[in-house]
């Protein structure tokens, strides 16, 4: 009886073990540049200005969930740049309101300088990305992309 019992166990036990997921190492050196990866800027010398975007996690966001380049016309970014732009600074401004970790400096954007698609298709999925990954609505409904 003790032998069924030390084998019923010793069966249980290499299959817990063989179902166990594998675990994968990242080796320091890709661990390091994952971080470096994660930051997106674009700048323009001729119209003065540079949008630097550092937060972990939101390039492989951009590359694996956003909407590709083209889905959506310039316009259409710019519009919803402004509108997330004047949230996002109206909440700079009240930090006994929100958490000052999470808005920690205002957005200069001007409605009235042409930045581009580029610039407005990584400002508007940034504000996306910031929406679902830190649970704030900015305005509206937040795409789940």
């Amino acid at each position: 009886m003790k032998k069924i019992h030390f084998i019923l166990a010793l069966i249980s036990g290499l299959i817990i073990l063989s179902c166990a997921g594998q675990k994968t190492i990242i080796p320091k050196k890709e661990a390091l540049n994952s971080s470096v990866n994660d930051t997106v800027k674009i700048a323009n010398k001729d119209l003065e200005y540079e949008v630097i975007i550092i937060d972990p996690g939101f390039n492989m966001w951009l590359n694996s969930m956003a909407y590709p380049r083209g889905f959506y016309t310039q316009s259409y970014l710019e519009n919803k740049n402004i509108l997330y732009i004047s949230e996002w600074n109206n909440r700079f401004l009240q930090p006994q309101r929100y958490r000052r970790d999470l808005y920690e400096m205002s957005i200069d954007y001007d409605s009235n300088i042409n930045y581009g698609y580029e610039v407005n298709y990584l400002i508007y999925n940034y504000m996306i990305y910031f929406q679902n990954n830190y649970r704030q609505k900015l305005l509206g409904h937040v795409p789940l992309r």
